[in-house]
């Protein structure tokens, strides 16, 4: 939904300047923001999804070295 806010964000942002609706444009700023921030929590999240399967590999191959 990330990209769907940034994109209707953008529009209405867009919209509000065109015509002069203050209202519409911050709405269109907020929404815009609020996709991004969710865009990022994504990818923070597929970063520490790999890191932590990353240091489980780790961990498994030492435990198999040690055996």
């Amino acid at each position: 939904m990330s990209n769907q806010d940034r994109f209707e964000g953008k529009a209405k942002e867009t919209a509000g300047k065109a015509t002069g609706d203050e209202e519409l444009e911050d709405e269109g700023k907020t929404q815009h923001a609020k996709g991004k921030v969710e865009e990022k929590v994504e990818e923070t999240k597929d970063t520490a999804k790999g890191a932590f399967e990353a240091a489980k590999d780790a961990v498994s191959s030492d435990d198999d070295d040690q055996s």
